[in-house]
């Protein structure tokens, strides 16, 4: 060092001279000793403690011996080391599939069936396709034990459902409906008639999205009757698929008469296996009142009494801590509450209801929030207020909602 440098400043320098350091180290000095600067410059009673909140994560007391390691690059690293703890226990069981195998599908499946509705679906894909991928090599290995068969083909199953769901949701329909066929198929070799039947209502759903009604309701109306004795809610589901379908055909007098059967047939609900899984494999009553609603908004009814319905079908999806709450259903329900409040002539309620869907993260806008989105948009067309500003307005924003939907994986 010259004599033209000056010696390099230590903590012990500056408090020594009496002056504070450059402002570029303030930050360090403050997470270090736990002091805002302010006070590190006065007189601090001996045994005090900080009352100065350190830098986000950092603790008052202890110093972070590893500020360097990135917490995003360690949460990464840590995935990898599960996932590989996940495939040695997958595969250590070489003669035979062992119970911690299938403990750790059931957590699996339960964890993903219950994410399914609440979560985008960029966020567990490659999760959920993995461990179809794990189910279908087990059953293929031939390790299995005749008591387990069951077992794993209900996994597959249930696994190749919300893999086909989430095909509809980028819409892509023909995949959709092929792995709606592997999880049929699967339902089969497991003689589960509800999951059959479930398999099912995918068909119709798939079909009532891709805007062909009839065959929506031949589906439904085929796993109505499969489900016809069971005692949990799918067989509610298809009815209420079914009046869906029968309204977007315009039958007003048999989407009454099943939306009456679905009433009384839940009054003798016996929760099944299906139920207690939840998430997409259960029906409950707000979804009911959902369902409901939507086949009156397709069949262009309106007015007051209808508004209130669909208001009380919003407010069943308003707390995401409920246990039956899906993004999907509360945008859906928000877009038949503008539906109805437009058949009844209030456009202005009608930008309001739709409002928290038009906000959504693009992330969240699948198939079925953007043809619920566009049903608003081609109503507004054939409203007599449609020269309002405010329905051209609204138009103009709905027609840029799909365009700004993100590349969704696709498998």
């Amino acid at each position: 060092m010259t004599n033209a440098e000056p010696a390099p400043k230590t903590i012990e320098g500056w408090i020594y001279e009496g002056r504070k350091p450059q402002r570029a180290f303030r930050p360090v000095l403050v997470e270090m000793l736990g002091h805002s600067i302010e006070n590190l410059w006065t007189d601090v009673p001996e045994g005090s403690k900080p009352d100065f909140v350190p830098l986000a994560g950092a603790s008052p007391t202890h110093l972070r011996v590893d500020s360097d390691v990135d917490l995003n690059e360690m949460k990464r690293t840590g995935a990898m080391a599960v996932r590989r703890a996940k495939d040695f226990l997958l595969g250590k069981d070489r003669e035979a599939v062992g119970d911690d195998t299938l403990g750790l599908l059931d957590d699996e499946v339960q964890r993903l069936v219950v994410a399914y509705p609440r979560e985008p679906l960029s966020s567990i894909w490659e999760d959920l396709l993995e461990t179809q991928n794990q189910v279908f090599c087990l059953l293929e290995g031939g390790r299995v034990r005749p008591s387990q068969l069951r077992d794993l083909n209900v996994k597959a199953a249930v696994l190749s459902f919300l893999a086909a769901k989430g095909f509809n949701d980028m819409e892509i329909p023909h995949q959709a409906l092929t792995m709606t066929r592997v999880a049929a198929a699967c339902a089969r070799d497991a003689e589960h008639p509800g999951l059959i039947a479930l398999t099912d209502g995918l068909k119709s759903l798939i079909a009532y999205w891709a805007d062909k009604p009839s065959d929506a309701y031949h589906y439904a109306a085929q796993g109505a009757e499969t489900a016809a004795n069971l005692r949990g809610t799918v067989g509610l589901w298809l009815l209420g698929l079914q009046a869906r379908a029968a309204a977007a055909l315009g039958d007003a007098d048999t989407v009454l008469a099943l939306n009456q059967q679905a009433d009384n047939r839940r009054e003798r609900v016996v929760p099944d296996d299906l139920d207690q899984l939840g998430g997409l494999l259960t029906y409950p009553a707000e979804k009911q009142l959902y369902y409901a609603v939507e086949a009156e908004a397709l069949l262009g009814h309106g007015g007051a009494q209808l508004a209130a319905q669909a208001e009380r079908a919003v407010q069943g999806f308003s707390d995401p801590r409920s246990p039956n709450w899906a993004f999907g259903d509360l945008a859906g329900s928000q877009c038949d509450l503008a539906l109805i409040r437009l058949f009844g002539g209030d456009v202005e309620g009608a930008a309001e209801a739709i409002r928290p869907v038009l906000d959504l993260p693009v992330s969240h806008r699948n198939n079925g929030i953007v043809v619920s989105a566009l049903r608003v948009r081609q109503a507004l067309t054939r409203s007599p207020a449609h020269d309002a500003a405010a329905a051209r307005d609204l138009r103009v924003e709905i027609e840029a909602f799909p365009a700004s939907r993100p590349a969704l994986p696709r498998g």
